[in-house]
């Protein structure tokens, strides 16, 4: 969405610029729990006097909290974002609070006369919209007004945009809000995507989409392929590869056999968990590389020890594109940190990697990667951190992107129709469940399940609001069944107004909780993004385990016992 629009597939601002903005929109976020550090960053600057406007079906704490409170919080319908943002920019544009000038000196001409007429149809007020959205006309009115009036503009977005099957098109109504509004370009404004972990924009950035090159260059691009092709000294296929969702299919049908994961609990993260099982069931080899035997690990062929940041050398790049050096303080615990394991393998596979040191791999990096061209160790020692583009353009690196230009050059306006998902609620499945993070505990809870965190967050829950409990005889603590087209599991209930009639929320932190086991294999249009966010369900109260986690149980024990058992035979052939 943001490449389309503004050129680049990045956030466009420093977490610093929050310090000079009037007005915060924080759209499917909860900072305070997933992003806690630039939280009190924001924290603080609405305790100065930034109003806030907290777009989120759940009440967050976001939304109310000691010494921050929300002007508006506008509480819609889980997986109607898009008809959202595109009533935003309706009331901006009839009532001519969009900034002209702005717009006529930086942006395409005719596809803003196009995506002006189509939001400013009737079925685009929020009058109309209100009967999907769930959000109150003049709430957004309101809203709308004081973002456009307020004077410095910023959004700030998670995953509660992206997980969506609209996920790109609610970035792209993103951008065209602050376009039309002249919120890009200066401190205190822009579009800032909150990335759901530590070095996700990094890992973008380097080529780990299956279409693209590092720097977001596509696969099909003869030129591009060609310098890879002449610096790695093989043939690249100009054909992208597959997405994970593709993966599973294919390993399904017989036609993908292998698979090599590294830092990432798919069996747990991902969506529709039996297929991903049967998926990797199917397969000849997996293989997987990891700081502990996850989920994901036992369905391994083969386990090769991970290495934490504390046992390499390397960089991680946050969601401002900062580059930071990670500084090794400890040999690593398997014996090689992760970039030797790759050039081991790639060697016993039949091909060298001539790296000796991570800075070689950065100087290729550099070499290859416009936007990477002026970044090394030796500059990152001395700087402390880049934020690219960082090259001969802009050899200090680029805290605010699109200043004077936008990348592509004229900004896109891209029109966003609003499209229902397919996961509809029915009699049988009349609630949507969404899901979250928790302060407490990190993503899979692979590290932080280990750690003393246990005490206050020691099982996911499952948020009901009291009239959907008081309808099924459900009281707080009770065990639940929570049933959907792709799985059933069992929680514990939260009775709270936290969440509103219709919707229930949990978070995914424990694999006997079976969050994913119910959440579908509906994804992005543009990008596979599973839409973790939408999923119609029923909740019934229960007395047992749903039968998946009475097999999740049989299979864990099982697994540990062939585990004490190698470890017994190993002991003895000492």
């Amino acid at each position: 969405g943001l490449k389309q629009t503004l050129g680049e597939s990045a956030g466009t601002q420093t977490f610093d610029s929050v310090m000079q903005s009037d007005v915060i929109m924080v759209i499917g976020a909860n900072p305070v729990a997933a992003h806690p550090v630039f939280a009190s960053q924001m924290k603080r600057r609405l305790r100065q006097g930034a109003k806030l406007i907290v777009v989120d079906p759940r009440t967050t704490e976001m939304v109310k909290s000691p010494h921050v409170e929300a002007d508006y919080h506008l509480k819609l319908r889980p997986g109607t974002n898009v008809a959202l943002i595109t009533a935003l920019a309706h009331v901006i544009l009839s009532e001519g609070m969009q900034k002209e000038d702005f717009v006529a000196e930086r942006c395409d001409q005719k596809s803003y006369a196009d995506w002006k007429e189509f939001v400013l149809r009737p079925e685009n007020s929020p009058e109309m919209t209100a009967a999907i959205t769930g959000v109150p006309a003049d709430q957004l009115r309101g809203a709308a007004r004081l973002f456009a009036t307020a004077g410095n503009g910023a959004i700030y977005y998670g995953l509660g945009v992206t997980e969506h099957a609209q996920g790109s098109t609610m970035v792209i109504g993103i951008a065209n809000l602050a376009m039309a509004t002249g919120n890009v370009g200066r401190e205190g404004v822009g579009v800032n995507p909150l990335r759901g972990q530590n070095n996700v924009q990094g890992s973008c950035d380097m080529g780990s989409f299956p279409h693209e090159l590092p720097g977001y260059r596509h696969v099909s691009d003869s030129t591009v392929r060609g310098e890879f092709e002449q610096a790695w000294g093989v043939t690249l296929s100009p054909e992208p590869g597959l997405r994970i969702p593709n993966m599973f299919d294919a390993a399904l049908d017989g036609s993908f056999m292998g698979l090599y994961c590294e830092g990432e609990d798919i069996v747990q993260s991902d969506p529709n968990t039996q297929h991903v099982t049967a998926a990797l069931s199917n397969m000849e080899c997996i293989v997987v590389q990891d700081l502990f035997l996850n989920e994901t690990a036992k369905y391994a062929h083969v386990f090769l020890p991970g290495s934490s940041f504390l046992e390499k050398d390397g960089t991680f790049t946050n969601a401002e594109r900062r580059i930071s050096r990670v500084r090794k303080v400890m040999p690593a615990k398997g014996g090689l940190s992760d970039w030797e394991v790759t050039v081991a393998l790639a060697k016993a596979m039949g091909y060298d990697m001539p790296y000796a040191h991570p800075s070689e791999i950065m100087d290729e990096i550099a070499a290859l990667t416009p936007t990477f061209h002026g970044v090394s160790y030796a500059k990152l020692e001395q700087a402390g951190s880049l934020q690219w583009p960082c090259n001969d353009a802009a050899p200090d690196g680029t805290p605010i992107m699109h200043i004077k230009e936008f990348v592509r050059g004229k900004g896109k306006f891209i029109n966003t129709q609003y499209f229902a998902t397919d996961e509809k609620v029915t009699l049988k499945f009349p609630l949507i469940l969404t899901t979250g993070r928790i302060l407490s505990q990190y993503n899979v809870g692979a590290q932080t399940r280990r750690t003393e965190n246990v005490e206050w967050h020691s099982e996911d829950r499952l948020e009901i609001h009291p009239h959907d409990a008081e309808d099924r005889g459900i009281t707080d603590d009770d065990w639940v069944g929570i049933e959907s087209r792709a799985g059933q599991t069992v929680l514990r209930a939260t009775v709270t107004e936290r969440v509103q009639p219709g919707v229930v929320y949990t978070t995914f932190h424990f694999p006997e909780s079976g969050a994913n086991v119910i959440t579908t294999d509906n994804s992005d249009w543009a990008t596979n993004c599973p839409e973790y966010k939408v999923t119609a369900v029923q909740v019934m109260p229960v007395s047992q385990p749903s039968t998946w986690q009475k097999q999740f149980s049989r299979f864990t024990e099982q697994q540990l016992k062939l585990l004490q058992g190698q470890a017994a035979e190993a002991a003895v052939s000492k």
